[in-house]
């Protein structure tokens, strides 16, 4: 019995944390249909009028086009970068292994406001000025670790006997490479890609110490709207996201389960 009532009671608190969380997110949703400047719970028409302002917004419009290749950008980059040093970890052995695979993941257990601090000031001394260039690296060095980790997962539970049999046939090891271990780490690869992406899209703590004057991702844009006042277009742009990262990554896992048995 006493069992019985913890797990109603895990069950319970569960729902409730999931529905303290989700139900701002919702409401966001609702508004971004509502058709008055300050509109309210419940709603009782829908319409596309913020939408329709999101469109006609060069702002926002300039937003999302550097949101969308910034993150394009960074994800390919972090992709090729992250399999082959998945490749150097997984199928080599080298003095300070260890110590470099930690290094390559450490950027996802520190803070981004310490990242973003930490390579803003080195690069101030090294006399670098902010730029598109250091906003682009600035990504892939905090993309660069899901990729690695999926990767790495992946390569882990690969066989050997595949590559072998290759290189027994008279492939190199590039050969093997390109015909061999990469369809088979394909899923992996897109999947962290989709990550990549969706970081690099959603990213706003790092973004600010990083881009130049001038250049605004959707997330900045969005803060920056807040400061100067709360309009019903933030609702919309938001909801947009959400339908993006949220959108994005179930697609992707769709198609890689799709290639996994084209494949198989």
């Amino acid at each position: 019995m006493q069992t019985t009532m913890s797990w109603r009671m895990i069950r319970w608190t569960t729902m409730a944390v999931y529905l303290f969380m989700f139900l701002p997110i919702g409401a966001v949703i609702l508004l971004s249909f509502s058709p008055e400047q300050f509109g309210g719970l419940p709603t009782h028409t829908f319409s596309l009028r913020w939408y329709d302002a999101l469109r006609d917004n060069q702002a926002i419009r300039a937003a999302a086009h550097t949101s969308l290749v910034l993150g394009a950008q960074a994800a390919i980059i972090a992709s090729v970068l992250g399999v082959l040093a998945s490749m150097a970890m997984m199928r080599f052995n080298f003095r300070g292994k260890q110590f470099i695979n930690a290094i390559l993941v450490m950027p996802i257990l520190i803070p981004e406001v310490v990242l973003g601090v930490a390579l803003l000031l080195f690069l101030r001394w090294a006399s670098v000025q902010r730029s598109y260039a250091l906003l682009l690296m600035g990504h892939v060095l905090i993309t660069l670790p899901f990729v690695i980790l999926v990767v790495q997962a992946r390569l882990a539970g690969l066989r050997h006997d595949y590559e072998e049999a290759a290189r027994s046939l008279g492939a190199n090891a590039i050969q093997t490479f390109f015909t061999v271990t990469l369809p088979l780490i394909m899923p992996a690869v897109l999947a962290g890609m989709v990550f990549a992406f969706t970081i690099s899209f959603d990213d706003i703590t790092a973004t600010l110490f990083w881009k130049s004057a001038g250049v605004e991702t959707v997330p900045t844009q969005i803060f920056a709207m807040l400061r100067n006042s709360i309009s019903p277009q933030i609702n919309a742009l938001g909801t947009l996201m959400i339908v993006l990262t949220v959108g994005l990554p179930i697609c992707a896992g769709l198609l890689a389960r799709c290639f996994k048995r084209g494949r198989a």
